[in-house]
C-alpha cells in the first residue's frame, strides 16, 4: 500500500484513532500507576486502598481533558525559524497554564470522590505542591507537544507538501519584472505541485474544496486529501481565482460552489455545510462575501 492509498484508507478513521490513542494512553497510565501505588501501601499505613486509585485516575483524566486545548494551541502556535525565542516563550507560558489547569481539575475530582466516600481531601501546602506538580507537568506538556508535532510531520511527509507550480525556489511568486511587481497582486494560479516521497504530481487549483490555516502552513483540502502549503491565508487568496474562492473565517477559505447550506447563528456568525457534509465556521464579517 503506497502513501496515498494509506491516507485514503486512514482518513475516515483519523479522528477516532487520534482520540482513541490518547484515551488508551491515559487509561493504561492511570490503571498502571494506581496498581503501583496500591502495592506500595504498607500494612500499617492508614491510607485506604481506594485513595491512590482516585489520585492517579483523577490526574490521568485531567491530563486527557487537556490534550485537546494543547492540540488547538500548537495548531496556532507553530514553529517559526525567524522567532524561535518567541515560540519557546509561548510554550513555557502555556506549560504553566497547562499545569494549573491540571491541578485544579484533578483536585476538584478528588474533592468530589472524597466527599462521596465521606472523607475530606487535603491537597497540602498549595505553593509547594504547585511547584512540585509543575516540574512534572512541564515534562508531560513537552512530551505531548513533541508527539503531536512529530505525528503532524509524518502526515505531512505522507501527504506531500504543495507549492505553486510557477513559484521560484524561494517560494515567492514569479514576476516578469519589477514593474509587474508594482502593478498589484500576483497572477492567479491554476495548478500546484505536490511532492510526496520522491514523486511529483500536479493538482488543479480549481479542485480545492477549502483551505485551513495551520501555523506556518495552509492545508489545501482536495476531496479526502490534505496538502500542506507553506503560505499565509492572505498569500493563498492572492493566488486563487476570486470568482471561485472566498475567505469565510480568519482560518478558512472555501470554494463557493462547494457550499450547499449557510446556517445563520444567533451570534451573527454562520455555519457552512459543504456538499460532502463537511461543516466550516463562517465569521459575520465574511458572510456578505458569500452572497
Amino acid at each position: 500500500m503506497d502513501s496515498r492509498s494509506f491516507l485514503d484508507w486512514y482518513a475516515p478513521y483519523r479522528t477516532g484513532f487520534e482520540w482513541g490513542f490518547w484515551i488508551v494512553l491515559y487509561l493504561v497510565n492511570g490503571v498502571a500507576n494506581s496498581l503501583v501505588r496500591v502495592l506500595e501501601i504498607e500494612a500499617a499505613d492508614s491510607t485506604a486502598r481506594w485513595e491512590p486509585i482516585v489520585w492517579e485516575c483523577s490526574s490521568a483524566l485531567a491530563l486527557l481533558l487537556l490534550v485537546w486545548p494543547v492540540v488547538v494551541f500548537t495548531r496556532h502556535w507553530a514553529w517559526s525559524w525567524s522567532h524561535p525565542v518567541r515560540w519557546l516563550a509561548g510554550h513555557v507560558l502555556a506549560s504553566v497554564v497547562f499545569s494549573l489547569a491540571h491541578v485544579l481539575l484533578m483536585v476538584a475530582m478528588r474533592e468530589v470522590a472524597y466527599r462521596l466516600a465521606g472523607g475530606n481531601y487535603d491537597f497540602g501546602y498549595w505553593p509547594g505542591e504547585l511547584v512540585y506538580e509543575y516540574l512534572k507537568d512541564a515534562r508531560t506538556y513537552a512530551g505531548i507537544v513533541l508527539f503531536i508535532e512529530g505525528y503532524r510531520f509524518i502526515l505531512r511527509r505522507l501527504a506531500g507538501e504543495a507549492r505553486w507550480l510557477d513559484a521560484p525556489p524561494d517560494g515567492r511568486p514569479d514576476r516578469e519584472s519589477d514593474d509587474d511587481a508594482a502593478d498589484g497582486p500576483p497572477d492567479h494560479c491554476d495548478r500546484f505541485l505536490v511532492k510526496m516521497l520522491g514523486r511529483e504530481f500536479l493538482v488543479p487549483a480549481a479542485d480545492i474544496d477549502y483551505a485551513q490555516a495551520a501555523g506556518n502552513y495552509v492545508n489545501l483540502v482536495v476531496g479526502r486529501r490534505e496538502y500542506p502549503l507553506r503560505s499565509t491565508m492572505k498569500g493563498l487568496l492572492e493566488r486563487l481565482d476570486p470568482e471561485r474562492f472566498r475567505r469565510v473565517h480568519r482560518s478558512y477559505l472555501v470554494r463557493i460552489d462547494r457550499v450547499a447550506e449557510i446556517e445563520p447563528l444567533e451570534s451573527g456568525d454562520a455555519k457552512l455545510k459543504l456538499v460532502d457534509g463537511t461543516e466550516l465556521p463562517c465569521s459575520r464579517s465574511y458572510r456578505s462575501g458569500l452572497t
